[in-house]
């Protein structure tokens, strides 16, 4: 952890300090995940048994969690569990409910009627992380909109706890949220199962959730094969960024920092002040909070990729935050919401020093599922219309053809299309 002089740096020490620690061995992680994914599609479920017991050192008798299990997770969460998945579920659920959009429908000229429909799509998959910290909050996030869009078929992957269990509260929050089928099977090689289909999962249609950074190699290989499934978005390690003036508090900065670095070796957190006094101070609360958290192991990794930078103005900050595009994004400033418009390349945006992270990570209601290594500079965070395709009609009546149909003939001559063009033609002559 250090505290960098942005003016100080020269270029290529901006690009080191900001450079993002999932993407370094980018190349041996593809390479890896690629060969997973070929084995499961050659050995099918043989390989998942097999690649189980090597990864996540436990001997399955099945993939699929009975319904035993699931009757047993009900019964290991108290009370207090239940309800916190609960109102978790509504939250989420009302946001989510609140994007259905309406039919579209359109005259775009004189007897040319165009319309849109939403629909859902067929066979989802979602996975959700349960290597050093079990995710019920990723299951809530995947299985609400799946449900609210009504696709057909919604299975969920997560592996295994070393009892050859699935975590508890991710088949409670699975449940809660309408999704019912889950298999005990994590990694690449979930993706690729789900993306190919085995004798035992079947084959999606689109694959959705975060990962670690070899998942989400793995999401990226099978999108771009034929045979393979959509992907939701590249949502690898997690990563935060805050920007902060003189008057936020050090101790709720450190908090939000150590709140995403817990979370994997690989995480990056960033704090960016116009303020030397609260750099320090913010690095003194890091060391302090830190020695208080569970996940020490974790920590002495990722806070070696912490950055604490120190630039002239605030405007510098959001300069280098669109740059960065980070998955979060926190302003803790004076007047936070007039910072917004300044804010261009984000996955979500925390206004205030009362709104932490964590409250989207669990239950505020947007989805937590969010563009990471840049990608945020194009993709948006997970939201219902992911769970559906849209299909466009067209409707023209024969006035319709006759006013509109010679624009058409016009533009396929133009491209030396001429059987465009006589499809037209044909139907304006029998109109003559």
């Amino acid at each position: 952890m250090r505290i960098l002089d942005w003016n100080a740096l020269s270029a290529m020490q901006r690009r080191d300090a900001l450079k993002r620690p999932a993407q370094r061995d980018a190349t041996r992680v593809a390479a890896t995940a690629q060969d997973i994914i070929e084995r499961v599609r050659t050995e099918g479920d043989a390989a998942l048994f097999a690649l189980t017991e090597q990864f996540d050192a436990v001997r399955l008798d099945e993939l699929q969690v009975m319904p035993e299990e699931f009757a047993d997770a009900e019964h290991e969460l108290n009370a207090e569990q239940h309800a916190a998945i609960e109102r978790a579920v509504s939250t989420v659920h009302r946001f989510h409910a609140a994007q259905m959009p309406a039919p579209l429908r359109v005259e775009t000229a004189p007897g040319v009627l165009c319309e849109r429909l939403s629909v859902p799509i067929g066979a989802v998959g979602l996975y959700v992380p349960a290597g050093s910290a079990p995710l019920p909050s990723t299951a809530i996030m995947l299985a609400v909109p799946a449900r609210i869009a009504a696709c057909p078929v919604r299975i969920l992957c997560t592996a295994p706890t070393r009892r050859g269990t699935a975590d508890p509260a991710v088949l409670v929050a699975a449940r809660k949220a309408g999704v019912d089928t889950v298999f005990k099977i994590g990694g690449p090689q979930a993706i690729a199962a789900m993306a190919y289909g085995t004798a035992t999962i079947p084959k999606c249609d689109k694959i959705f959730g975060p990962g670690n950074a070899y998942v989400t190699a793995a999401k990226m290989l099978v999108a771009q094969d034929a045979d393979g499934a959509a992907i939701d978005l590249p949502a690898g390690v997690t990563e935060v960024m805050i920007i902060a003036d003189g008057g936020a508090r050090a101790d709720f900065i450190a908090a939000d920092l150590l709140a995403q670095a817990e979370h994997s070796p690989e995480a990056q957190a960033i704090l960016l002040t116009s303020d030397a006094g609260l750099a320090a101070a913010v690095m003194r609360e890091v060391q302090r909070q830190s020695s208080r958290l569970f996940r020490a192991r974790i920590l002495a990794q990722s806070l070696q990729s912490m950055r604490i930078i120190v630039v002239d103005a605030l405007q510098t900050a959001f300069d280098i935050a669109n740059s960065y595009a980070p998955e979060h994004l926190l302003l803790q400033v004076s007047e936070p919401r007039s910072w917004l418009p300044k804010v261009t390349a984000a996955g979500a945006v925390f206004l205030g020093i009362w709104s932490p992270e964590s409250m989207g990570d669990y239950c505020s209601g947007p989805n937590h599922t969010l563009p990471t290594y840049g990608y945020a500079r194009s993709h948006g965070g997970l939201s219902l219309e992911d769970f559906q395709k849209r299909i466009t009609i067209q409707e023209l009546t024969p006035a319709g053809l006759q006013g509109l149909g010679p624009t058409a003939q016009v533009l396929a001559d133009l491209e030396g299309l001429d059987g465009h063009a006589a499809a037209v033609s044909i139907r304006l002559e029998a109109l003559s």
